[in-house]
């Protein structure tokens, strides 16, 4: 199938930051579905302002603005990746694309999305580590990464493939989405913390927000911020 989106694409041999270039191109006008791709990015941003890193040429970098985007993109985003990255990829709430190891979650792929809500329109920012060779990254890097060992010359492919998965997944039902996320949940019944608590994830409600068992007993709902697994001794 070919996707619809993905046109016009800009492709960069290296840049900043896609999303930057995305949300300029965004804010002068580029219609739905503008797609910015890159070999690198020397300032490549995750959630919580972290910093985004492969080495060039190994990895999938693209930003796609979407016009009217879906109440739940950030769902519907993750399980595409996770459709194209295969059965052993899994979703670190809210949409972390992870491998599980025996030394706990590793990233595969990592989900930034930026935009003007009133303006209507979102940036879909993208980053999964195709070919990339862990030994490249650095040392703190490692063991927290994934990849999925693929040649170089399956970036593009992959990208094609991905594009696809998008243009299904962000136009079935919601209930759809919620389905497939909930069938890829890495956290579902382990422990976790985050900065206010320490709980049990329990799964997302309807609007995509993680449920979570309290350990002092009761239940809360967490609509942002960062999760942790807790090791259990």
């Amino acid at each position: 199938m070919t996707s619809t989106l993905g046109h016009p694409r800009v492709h960069l041999r290296q840049t900043a930051s896609t999303n930057e270039r995305a949300r300029e191109l965004a804010s002068a006008g580029a219609p739905h579905g503008t797609l910015v791709t890159a070999a690198e990015q020397t300032a490549g941003r995750g959630r919580h302002g972290r910093r985004w890193f492969a080495p060039a040429g190994s990895a999938l970098l693209m930003s796609l603005l979407l016009r009217s985007p879906p109440p739940l993109l950030p769902l519907a985003a993750a399980v595409a990746v996770c459709d194209v990255a295969g059965a052993g990829a899994q979703i670190k709430w809210p949409n972390d694309i992870v491998s599980v190891t025996r030394r706990g979650l590793a990233k595969l792929a990592g989900i930034l999305i930026e935009g003007r809500p009133q303006e209507d329109w979102a940036v879909l920012g993208i980053g999964l580590n195709v070919a990339v060779d862990l030994e490249q990254l650095p040392r703190e890097l490692r063991a927290t990464s994934a990849t999925l060992g693929a040649s170089p010359a399956q970036i593009e492919p992959t990208l094609e493939r991905l594009l696809a998965a998008l243009e299904l997944r962000l136009a079935e039902p919601a209930q759809a989405t919620l389905a497939a996320w909930r069938a890829r949940d890495a956290l579902r019944g382990r422990a976790i913390a985050w900065a206010s608590g320490q709980g049990r994830a329990e799964g997302i409600d309807g609007a995509g927000r993680l449920i979570v068992a309290l350990s002092g007993g009761g239940r809360s709902t967490l609509q942002a911020g960062e999760v942790n697994l807790l090791r259990v001794s």
